[in-house]
């Protein structure tokens, strides 16, 4: 674990992937399973960080993997999976859109984390990463799409798209600035903070669950559309 960080820095993404994790129960009918699965996988990752798994960058494939990767395969498989799609079709989309309100103390976090030299610069919103604008936004368009009794279907569609690129490139910068093989930004300050737990639950959960909750709402407006 990293040491001499203002208290409440972990503090922060403690409870901001506690939050995330609620916003993604409250929206779905099996909130037990659900829960569960999410607790187990955090645990996991805890596990993992805590002693410096993560921390060791020189091998291919980079251990980083081992976050994304399996959040990622399980979502592909809820779109294969009959059971996995009926669902997700389940799923509350005003819950989903309230979700990313996460992605503000998110913002705040990474920036922090850069203030301590942690993670690059083009991590944050003083460079690359725009991403804050998503979670700003969540509320007024929750407000907006659910208002009335028919949704606002353009709306959404438009706001997810734009949203699910903005998260997808802060995924490509954080990914590529960690000291590993792969590296390609953020020579001079590279992203280790990350590496690090609590901080480990941003790629391992937070991320996902924010890539999920803007392909459910994709998914639902699309093929509703047809």
């Amino acid at each position: 674990m990293l040491e001499g960080l203002p208290i409440q820095l972990p503090a922060v993404f403690i409870a901001v992937t506690l939050a995330c994790g609620a916003f993604l129960v409250r929206a779905s009918s099996k909130h037990g399973v659900l829960l569960a699965l999410c607790v187990a996988w955090l645990v996991l990752q805890a596990a993992l960080a805590i002693p410096g798994f993560y921390t060791v960058t020189n091998t291919l494939p980079p251990r980083m993997a081992l976050a994304l990767g399996p959040p990622l395969v399980v979502l592909v498989a809820m779109f294969l999976i009959p059971s996995g799609r009926t669902w997700m079709d389940a799923l509350d989309l005003r819950m989903l859109t309230w979700l990313h309100v996460v992605r503000v103390p998110v913002e705040w976090g990474l920036h922090a984390l850069f203030v301590q030299g942690l993670v690059p610069e083009i991590m944050t919103y003083e460079g690359r990463n725009f991403d804050v604008l998503s979670g700003l936004s969540a509320p007024l368009v929750a407000w907006l799409a659910f208002r009335n009794s028919r949704v606002d279907r353009t709306l959404l569609l438009v706001w997810n798209l734009v949203c699910l690129g903005l998260v997808i490139n802060i995924v490509f910068y954080g990914v590529l600035s960690v000291p590993t093989p792969l590296q390609q930004f953020g020579f001079e300050q590279p992203n280790v903070g990350l590496l690090y737990f609590p901080f480990i639950w941003l790629p391992a959960f937070i991320v996902p669950v924010v890539l999920f909750a803007h392909v459910v709402v994709l998914r639902r407006l699309l093929i509703r559309a047809r």
